[in-house]
């Protein structure tokens, strides 16, 4: 149980903010000395998990066409889709967002959707456009919030709604380390099943906070919004000039 230290290291590096891939290098490392393990073996279980994990870099080959895309004007075309349909708030829209990325995951479509695939080239430029249409020009931070609430709702999405696919990684390593380790049987099915409560919940408690989104761009619209000018701010300096 000594071993899970390393995970007390991943905690602290990013709490601490300190650059992600330091962190979990520091983390493995950490893990397989409290493991007796000697500097080779630990360097071969890094060569083995990159080896074993290529398809993570596959990334390399989307990002490219989404800069295509976009410089053909695939964000200016979702902004104006979004500037038509004069209902949809921001939150109504991520939430919306939010639902498809589970159902779709639900049913093993994982790459669906994805940070770089729909969050970055549609997503957030209509959320942007959503936002804009009913607070006009966004600050600096109303734009960063409105991002990574669209990267949330694709990330929890994903995450609560992958589990209720029987044939997804994460069940899969579940049912083999319990049979392996515990010698237990575990039924795939069960476990999807199990899912769905915990995705129900996942999708009303942030669906909830995507909802809420609008009220808090209207409340930092109001406090990045200019100082009055005119006479009122004219009177204020006389009251500061006879306070000196």
């Amino acid at each position: 149980m000594w071993v899970l230290l390393a995970v007390a290291v991943v905690v602290i590096g990013f709490a601490l903010k300190i650059n992600s891939m330091l962190v979990v290098a520091v983390a493995g490392i950490v893990a397989g000395l409290i493991a007796h393990l000697s500097p080779m073996k630990i360097v071969e279980a890094f060569g083995t998990g990159f080896a074993g994990s290529r398809s993570v870099t596959i990334f390399v080959v989307v990002l490219p066409v989404i800069g295509l895309i976009e410089r053909y004007g695939l964000q200016h075309q979702a902004r104006q889709l979004i500037g038509k349909l004069r209902g949809l708030t921001t939150g109504r829209l991520l939430a919306s967002y939010l639902l498809i990325r589970q159902l779709t995951a639900a049913v093993g479509l994982n790459a669906v959707g994805g940070p770089a695939q729909a969050v970055r080239p549609i997503v957030a430029p209509m959320s942007e456009a959503a936002a804009e249409r009913a607070h006009g020009p966004l600050s600096e931070r109303m734009r960063e919030k409105v991002r990574s609430y669209a990267a949330s709702a694709d990330t929890v999405g994903l995450f609560f709604g992958e589990d209720i696919f029987v044939a997804i990684g994460s069940i899969l390593l579940i049912t083999g380390f319990v049979d392996t380790t515990y010698h237990l049987k575990l039924d795939p099915l069960q476990i999807a099943i199990w899912a769905i409560p915990t995705a129900i919940c996942a999708f009303l408690i942030h669906g909830f906070r995507m909802l809420r989104l609008d009220g808090q761009l209207a409340r930092m619209a109001a406090e990045d919004s200019p100082e009055p000018v005119g006479p009122l701010a004219a009177e204020d300096t006389k009251d500061e000039v006879a306070a000196r």
